[in-house]
């Protein structure tokens, strides 16, 4: 994460046991620490635990740099990928919230005595910036909830159209945006660093006469702080309202870790509240792996999930697999018929009814329109409603369309 971030390393240190009140690390840590990063030339110090300010604090005092932890580094992360206005936001959320989490013990430490990391604070009462850091809290979410709304409103319309929905999820750099290009023919960024999606991309993707909505999500990674998901709700609810979702993990990287990182999506999935949701585990990057290989990696990840599909994305590698995994999820498509007396109001509709569903055959007898087509049963249960009330149609459900190859 360091390295995405855009930092060096020069040096690790590693210590195990119970947090320091003071530093995080024991006292001959901290001298350990302060020697080495004067020996590297050091600008910052980062710690995979996280700091309270007052450990902080006493790190930049002790050191002479300032000491960001784990969190702090996912933010910088993700304020260099950051490219839309709503991921913007969502990071600043995410910071002003950790600052009222902190805001007391930090101006406090301010007031007393200027160190790395504590410039500028010391004017401030607490009450003063407690209020300051509040406002612009509820100012950008004031905000994130109109974008909210036009989200809202855009999936409707996209319900409306009558295609299921699939999200993409799993661990960041797993390969979700590669899959995302070789499903719908796009070309969103990729890039081997981490969290390169941090706002939804939403596509048509069609294949075996069937379209589907296919829509792109940021990355998970483990131990993501809560107040990263709760400033991104917005964005990771896209992947509560799918039909589908593809859980796709990297499966080149040692088993273990891909079984880590298969965990970490599977409880992220569990605490935004899309557990209920169908999913495919797509092992990605098979291209990487020898055929034992793979087979060895499959038996052990198997205990873990369900549905498993291997796929390479990058070079289309059993694709045509994929899409017939995900056919038979949603493929509870029923054919109906329908006939509707013709006139101005009812040709409009007619010609809204022929963009969004199958259309196996269509004609026009004893000035009614006759028609045969294949959708969602949501959908047809939808149709039925328009064509019975508003047109004064009929439309029979048939059942389930004869497969085909």
């Amino acid at each position: 994460m360091a390295t995405s971030a855009g930092y060096e390393v020069v040096g690790r240190v590693e210590q195990i046991r119970e947090p320091d009140p003071r530093y995080q690390i024991g006292r001959g840590k901290v001298e350990e620490l302060a020697q080495l990063a004067k020996e590297r030339d050091a600008q910052r110090i980062i710690f995979d635990n996280l700091l309270k300010p007052v450990q902080a604090y006493n790190l930049a005092k002790a050191t002479g740099i300032e000491s960001i932890d784990r969190f702090q580094l996912i933010l910088e992360i993700f304020a260099k990928r950051a490219t839309t206005t709503e991921s913007k936001m969502q990071i600043r959320l995410a910071e002003l919230g950790h600052e009222l989490a902190h805001a007391k013990e930090k101006v406090r430490l301010a007031r007393k005595e200027e160190q790395p990391g504590f410039m500028g604070l010391g004017a401030y009462k607490v009450e003063v910036y407690y209020r300051t850091v509040k406002k612009q809290v509820q100012f950008i979410r004031r905000r994130l909830r109109r974008i909210q709304k036009k989200r809202i409103l855009h999936r409707k319309r996209r319900s409306d159209l009558g295609f299921w929905s699939i999200s993409l999820a799993g661990y960041t750099n797993a390969g979700k945006s590669s899959l995302f290009n070789a499903l719908t023919e796009e070309s969103v960024p990729v890039d081997a660093a981490l969290f390169t999606t941090l706002s939804t991309k939403t596509r048509l993707a069609g294949f075996s006469k069937k379209t589907f909505l296919l829509t792109d999500t940021v990355g998970f990674i483990d131990r993501l702080p809560l107040t990263l998901i709760n400033a991104f709700h917005s964005t990771l609810e896209e992947t509560i309202h799918s039909d589908l979702i593809l859980l796709v993990l990297d499966i080149s990287e040692p088993v273990q870790l891909a079984k880590r990182k298969l965990i970490t999506c599977q409880e992220t999935i569990n605490l935004i509240g899309a557990s209920g949701v169908p999913a495919i585990t797509v092992l990605n990057k098979i291209d990487l792996l020898s055929e034992p290989e793979l087979q060895s990696k499959i038996e052990a990840i198997e205990e873990s999930t369900q549905r498993i599909t291997p796929i390479s994305a990058l070079h289309r590698r059993n694709l045509d697999l994929l899409k017939g995994e995900i056919l038979r999820m949603l493929g509870n498509y029923v054919q109906a018929t329908v006939e509707i007396p013709l006139n101005d109001d009812s040709m409009s509709y007619i010609s809204w009814l022929l963009n969004r569903v199958e259309v196996q055959r269509l004609d026009y007898r004893n000035g009614s329109a006759h028609m045969l087509f294949e959708a969602a049963p949501w959908f047809i249960e939808k149709a039925r409603k328009n064509i019975e009330k508003d047109h004064s149609g009929r439309l029979e459900i048939l059942g389930a369309p004869q497969k085909t190859e």
